[in-house]
């Protein structure tokens, strides 16, 4: 019953509420059975169903909408449901980040922010975004209860999210968690970060605090994990992905008309008049277009 509004990095959310590995095959090829229709850029993800409300590409609106999504929620006297808003700390230095926290604070709204504080926004490190202390610190200066917890301890964050959720459903007050983490990774695919960082860096995080590599150790030293079990699904997940992109691939594109539908509740007269050239043109050079690859309508 929980709303959840994520950022780009949330893919195990959605996997962990029931998004599934073929339902973002689907998104990242927009297909038919793509939920957003083909309008969205990859790992935009959203699911009425399961209250997974889609990623938005601009940084940090996500937040305000969380707000007001939260205080609907208030309104309903009894409901056992708080809003989950993930951002990063790059996001934390946004207009709407101030914004939605001051709204949230002064409305009393049950919304958790969940900052995911990895040190870089994009090539911009920490420091050069802010002198304070990380942004829990900021939680004081709107009168917020927060917390502070270790990113790359899985069953921390765990621990540390439970009680923050709980918190913000007994007292409806919202509620910031900041995750201390690093961002081992590029930020994007045409990012190249050892242009403003250096290697021993990624390797000393590698080698010390990798949250993958803590979870396996804590897992094996319990017997609950080996390395056989490791191998196994590793080898199970990678079939399983390269057989969800291969069907999502198969399937044909979203039918040309949805290029018209779903902005206006009833099709007004102009989009009427546009649907029609285009179905015009279309039949009079249909050599000109690939139309088999979409679906019909």
């Amino acid at each position: 019953q929980d709303h959840v509004f994520a950022q780009y990095r949330e893919l195990g959310v959605f996997l962990w509420r029931g998004f599934s590995m073929q339902q973002v095959a689907h998104q990242c090829f927009s297909n038919v059975h793509d939920l957003g229709k083909g309008r969205q850029m990859p790992m935009h993800f959203g699911s009425r169903a399961l209250n997974l409300h889609t990623i938005s590409s601009p940084l940090t609106t996500q937040l305000p909408q969380a707000v007001g999504t939260a205080y609907a929620l208030k309104q309903r006297a009894g409901e056992d449901a708080v809003v989950a808003c993930y951002f990063g700390d790059g996001a934390a230095s946004e207009g709407d980040f101030h914004a939605a926290l001051n709204f949230a604070a002064t409305l009393e709204c049950p919304v958790l922010f969940f900052c995911r504080n990895n040190g870089w926004a994009i090539s911009t490190p920490v420091h050069e975004q802010f002198r304070g202390d990380g942004i829990l610190s900021r939680a004081k200066g709107y009168g917020m209860y927060g917390y502070r917890v270790d990113g790359n301890d899985m069953l921390a964050v765990y621990e540390a999210t439970k009680e923050a959720r709980e918190y913000a459903v007994q007292h409806n007050k919202p509620v910031l968690l900041e995750a201390m983490s690093y961002r081992r990774g590029h930020h994007s695919s045409s990012d190249d970060s050892s242009t403003y960082r250096p290697n021993d860096e990624l390797e000393w995080w590698q080698n010390n605090n990798n949250p993958i590599d803590r979870m396996r150790l804590h897992l094996e030293a319990r017997g609950a994990w080996d390395s056989d079990k490791e191998a196994a699904m590793r080898q199970a997940m990678k079939k399983q992905v390269v057989a969800c992109l291969n069907e999502a691939e198969r399937a044909p594109k979203p039918p040309i008309g949805d290029l018209f539908t779903d902005v206006y509740q009833e099709m007004p007269p102009r989009l009427k008049e546009q649907k029609a050239a285009l179905e015009e043109h279309l039949a009079k050079y249909p050599e000109a277009y690939n139309l088999g690859k979409y679906a019909q309508e």
